[in-house]
This record gives structure tokens, sequence and C-alpha cells, in this order.
């Protein structure tokens, strides 16, 4: 008998395993991923809020495009970053990609980030300017480069490189409508008030607009993706926490995935995407994960500026989290958002598309 017939299924299974972590190409990654576990998931893609809102040509939300790819085949990021794209499209959303608020100049700066766990690889883009899908150029980043992150001019020169059209300006008539009453409100601003005083309002949960989705697969992959155009009216070259790995989207292969949304400063300060992470390799659930990160935020915010009357932080923060069991938890620091909603997240599994109630650290929301 030859010694590869001869070769067990121990020994195959890892050498499959090392081949596919050493295979720069995703779609090399394909051919062996049913090898990847031996249970069985229930697949699902837990995302942001807006993850169940805008839609494609073909009805679908970003959360039911990326479930309806997994689970036809699809490689897992390959089926996240499509279902974000519609979000980073729609010119009605100012969250993310075309048509996001811009910063303080009136120019629409975009991050995103992505994260193949079998891979164990990674690709983000900050300060990203006139390319509407910044996760198409952020896997173009973990694909074709040995970096995880390109930021301002030279992402984009990477985008053109790479193929990518670059647009003068992603304003959209709505987003720079925004910008010009959002100037006419600061001091000592040379613009004009609004005829009979009108201001445009801002959707608080679009203020901090931010777009994460992350998914297992039915073996039990792991990939997460994030979008943003960023805070609204940021000081120009201002990167949150989308873009920085373990702060807004962290990826482990072996243990599960984790992201952010809200407040980025506060995010990066506490890494709770990686703590997320890093507690459920150590038995936490998702759910359980999420409340200790929560509390490391609170316990990192102690200026004065970022406190409310009661003495906990005026900010909102969400995360998202599950494992590779396909157990999943969406969490919010404040039971309400600032519009007094509740705080929820969108789901999609073998049960169809939903929204979620998040599990909540402190009561009432941010401005109590």
């Amino acid at each position: 008998m030859s010694s590869n017939a001869a070769m067990s299924r121990r020994t195959f299974m890892t050498v499959m395993g090392m081949s596919a972590l050493a295979s720069p190409s995703v779609a090399e990654l394909a051919s062996t991923k049913r090898v990847a576990t031996s249970r069985s998931v229930k697949p699902v893609v837990v995302a942001s809020r807006n993850g169940y809102r805008s839609k494609d040509a073909a009805g679908m939300t970003r959360i039911t495009r990326a479930f309806h790819m997994l689970t036809s085949g699809a490689d897992l990021l390959d089926a996240l970053v499509a279902g974000v794209n519609i979000i980073e499209l729609d010119p009605n959303d100012d969250s993310v990609g075309y048509g996001g608020l811009p910063n303080a100049d009136g120019v629409v700066q975009l991050d995103a980030a992505v994260m193949h766990g079998q891979l164990k690889r990674a690709g983000a883009v900050a300060c990203l300017e006139g390319v509407r899908t910044p996760t198409l150029v952020a896997k173009k980043v973990m694909e074709m480069t040995d970096h995880h992150l390109l930021a301002g001019a030279d992402a984009q020169r990477f985008a053109r490189s790479m193929g990518f059209e670059i647009e003068r300006d992603l304003n959209t008539e709505h987003s720079r409508r925004m910008w010009e009453e959002w100037k006419r409100g600061t001091d000592r601003s040379p613009f004009l008030k609004p005829v009979g005083g009108a201001e445009v309002g801002i959707d608080p949960e679009h203020f901090h607009g931010t777009v994460n989705c992350i998914g297992v697969n039915a073996w039990g992959q792991v990939a997460g993706v994030t979008s943003t155009s960023g805070l609204a009216w940021k000081v120009p070259g201002r990167v949150g926490d989308s873009p920085i790995l373990g702060a807004g989207l962290y990826v482990d292969g072996a243990i599960g995935a984790a992201g952010s949304t809200g407040h980025g400063e506060a995010s990066m300060l506490s890494l709770g995407s990686f703590l997320i992470v890093e507690l459920m390799r150590n038995g936490m659930s998702p759910r359980d994960a999420g409340l200790v990160a929560m509390k490391r935020v609170v316990a990192n915010t102690v200026d004065p500026r970022l406190l409310n009357r009661r003495g906990t932080p005026n900010f909102n923060l969400r995360y998202y989290a599950l494992n590779t069991k396909g157990e999943y938890a969406g969490l919010s620091l404040y039971e309400l958002s600032d519009n007094g909603k509740r705080t929820d997240y969108a789901v999609c599994n073998e049960d169809g598309p939903r929204f979620e109630r998040a599990d909540f650290l402190l009561p009432g929301r941010p401005g109590d």
C-alpha cells in the first residue's frame, strides 16, 4: 500500500488545514472549507441595525444577501462583503459609503476592515476618499499585499492601481445639505443661517454611523466586515475604531468574531472586539463576553466631557459577537438609543431575517 493510501485521516486533516492557511487566495480556500471542522453549525449573520434596511436591485437587504450567499457555497468573507456593499452603495443611507456624512471640510472620508478567520488574514483602509465601496479596497489590501492597513491618499492610489473608479466627490445632495446646515450652526461661521431658522436634523443613530457584519457558516468558519464614514463633521484625518484590528473588528478562526459601532474612541481605548474574542476563548458566551467589554468601557470613561449627570458615559456603544458554534449576541451600553428607541440589531439564519433586542449594561439612554 502506498504511503498516500496509508495516510491517516488525522494526517490528511492536518495537511489540508496547513495548506489552507498558507494559501493567499480566497478562491483556493473554498476548495478546502468542508474539512475545516467535523461538526455542523447553523449558519448565521449578525449585523448592526442598518443591516436590515438598505436593499439591492433584487430586494435583498445586507444580511439576507450575505446569508443567501454563504448558504449557497460562497466564501464567507465574500458573502459578508457583498452584503455590506449594498448599504455602501445606497445613496439614502448617510452612515457609510456613498453619501456618508462628511468631515468638517465637507469631504467624505471612509474607513473599512475585513478579517478572514480561517485564512488568519485581514485588510483595512482609513481616510479613503473617492471610492464608494471601501470594503472591497480593504479586501484587496488583504489579498494583494502583506500589509493590514493603508491610509489616506496612498490608500486611494492603491485603489486606483487595483482598478477602482476614483470619484471627485462622494457627497449626495442630502449629505452635502446636512453639512451646510451644520456649518451654518457653528460659531463664527461665514455661512448664512437657514431661512426661517430651520435645521436639518441628524438621526442620532447615524451621527456615529457604522455598519458591522459578522457571520459563521455551516463548517464553523467565521469572518467579519466593518465599514463607516466615521463621526459626522470629524476633524479631517480622524480615524475611528472601524479599521483598527482589535477595536472595531476582530476575528479568530478557532474562536469567533466581534465588532462594534458607536463611539469609536471608546472602542479603541478598550480594544473591545479583541477582548470579547479572548473572553470567548476562555469559555464565556458571546453575551457575557460583550457585557464584560461594556464594563471595561465604563471603567475607562473618566473624562468629565464624556460623562452625563449620572456619571456614566454620555455616548452609546454597541458590540456584536458570535462564536464558531453559531451562538451570537448583540450588546448595547444603554437600554435605549439617544432618540429613546430600544436598541436592537439584525440577525439572519434559517428562521429568516429579523431584529432582535440587544442586551444592555445600563438602563435608560446616554443623555439621561
